[in-house]
């Protein structure tokens, strides 16, 4: 394991059998089987990744509890974000239930896939973000630039509550545009407790996969939210839609290089696996 330890900090495992009537579709070949920790280690060995945070794709508790069972089997799963109902009446007494297992980490209602662009703005869902606050977990924000005004008002009633937005929001990679997604951007950047992940990025670009449509929407991340906020992950195994894990993670460290040739090493340490560490409370494991 590296000095400062390097951490994968948005990867997956499904099952198929558990996903009837939900994503992956059967056409998308790449990634309708199961992925298991088996399939992932000789990825992460070979990438020099030490440990990583397995992130919840279906909405359900049973879900989250087989996630933190394989966390628990599997040494370099070093966190668990999981799912429950946050507008459930009982949902802080849930979310305490999820807490008592130390791998949780954090918590992903899927807000893409619901049919309210605003669901995050109403209020029945601040006794489950207090909880969430109470109990040290970390809110993973699955959004798109639609949902970032209503994620920034969710975000300013809860100061306390850690969140990290998913993927850089899903920017238009694919269209070229910048605007409106930067700009609401910046808005939830301007709040101390806002981090995000690059990860998810090239599945974005659609036809454009490259380091060069890439790298406005990186740029925009690094200026935004600086050294200390940003947390690579690569989305594994969606990632095999656009692309390889070690080629992203080469990838990624070329952009982030070339748009800051000065970055020193404690700014390199930090993105690839420090600022994962800090921000969900993660413990290496041999």
């Amino acid at each position: 394991m590296s000095a400062v330890p390097r951490v994968d900090a948005h990867q997956h495992f499904w099952r198929l059998a558990d996903r009837q009537g939900h994503w992956p579709p059967a056409e998308l070949a790449a990634i309708h089987r199961d992925f298991l920790p088996v399939d992932l280690e000789p990825l992460r060995r070979q990438a020099g990744i030490d440990g990583t945070v397995l992130v919840q794709t279906l909405p359900s508790e049973d879900d989250t509890r087989w996630m933190l069972d394989l966390a628990d089997q599997h040494r370099f799963i070093w966190g668990v974000v999981g799912w429950t109902d946050l507008k459930a009446a009982d949902a802080p007494e849930r979310i305490a239930a999820l807490a008592a297992r130390s791998k949780l980490k954090g918590l992903r209602p899927m807000l893409q896939d619901l049919p309210d662009d605003d669901w995050i703005a109403d209020r029945a869902v601040d006794g489950g973000a207090r909880a969430m606050v109470q109990h040290g977990l970390v809110f993973d924000a699955l959004v798109l630039t639609r949902h970032l005004e209503a994620l920034h008002g969710f975000a300013a009633r809860h100061p306390g509550l850690r969140i990290v937005i998913d993927h850089g929001a899903k920017p238009p990679i694919a269209s070229g545009e910048l605007e409106p997604w930067r700009s609401r951007m910046a808005a939830l950047a301007a709040l101390p407790q806002v981090c995000c992940k690059v990860s998810g990025l090239l599945t974005e670009a659609g036809p454009r996969r490259s380091a060069e449509a890439l790298r406005p929407y990186v740029h925009a991340l690094w200026e935004l939210f600086g050294p200390r906020r940003l947390l690579w992950g690569s989305d594994w195994p969606v990632l095999r839609l656009a692309g390889h894990y070690p080629d992203w993670l080469e990838m990624s460290r070329a952009l982030f290089a070339a748009i800051d040739p000065a970055m020193s090493d404690a700014d390199r340490a930090d993105l690839f696996g420090a600022n994962a560490m800090r921000l969900y409370g993660l413990f290496a494991t041999r």
